[in-house]
């Protein structure tokens, strides 16, 4: 996966054609057609982001996955900090943000899948890795059909190296028993510069794991 730094330049485009909605349309129109994968009708605060990312260790980084993308709110931040050799997989059902995000990123370094977090672990073999270094998620998951979030829990767990973090931010306190359910280790804090105001977790992998 490695490449020169000059292959792994980003290239984000600011709007590709005339016709192609903008951001905030897209969201809100997702919002609308799966309000239960969506979770909010606004991105994400450039406070929340700052905030939610800062524990990343970058310099070790090679993989990066992110659960329901959007319109990339998270994705721009994220290959802004990245390394030249590393890769950012943004996993989400919704084909048409899927679409706005292979259309609107153009970065060599950054991957728009359409499919389930629950299907993590296939998702990052088939693009050639092992494990991932992070992953974070925004999907709502008080409000995903029964078995889902256990599921995708369960999934990220294996999917990431030891050490490896589960970021997830949420307006629901109620998605803390999901992580739980996998990880030991939870730090918390909430945002209140966000609409509305947030949840963050930040789940780590045990070190022990690497024995």
């Amino acid at each position: 996966m490695n490449a020169s730094s000059a292959e792994r330049t980003p290239r984000i485009r600011n709007g590709a054609s005339a016709k192609r909605p903008g951001p905030l349309s897209m969201f809100f129109k997702g919002f609308i057609r799966h309000p239960v994968m969506v979770g909010s009708v606004i991105p994400s605060s450039k406070t929340l982001i700052e905030r939610m990312l800062k524990p990343v260790d970058w310099a070790n980084t090679k993989l990066f996955v992110e659960y329901g993308p959007g319109v990339g709110t998270f994705c721009r931040p994220i290959l802004d900090k990245l390394a030249p050799d590393a890769v950012l997989i943004a996993i989400d059902t919704n084909p048409d943000f899927i679409d706005y995000l292979r259309n609107e990123i153009a970065d060599p370094r950054f991957i728009a899948v359409e499919g389930s977090a629950a299907d993590v672990q296939r998702i990052i073999a088939e693009q050639g890795f092992d494990h991932a270094d992070y992953i974070l998620s925004g999907l709502p998951f008080s409000t995903l059909p029964p078995g889902v979030g256990p599921a995708i829990s369960d999934a990220t767990y294996a999917a990431l190296r030891p050490g490896g973090g589960f970021l997830v931010y949420q307006f629901s306190p109620k998605c803390r028993d999901f992580i739980a359910l996998n990880f030991e280790q939870i730090d918390h804090a909430f945002e209140l510069i966000n609409i509305p105001p947030a949840q963050l977790y930040w789940a780590w992998k045990e070190e022990r794991e690497a024995a």
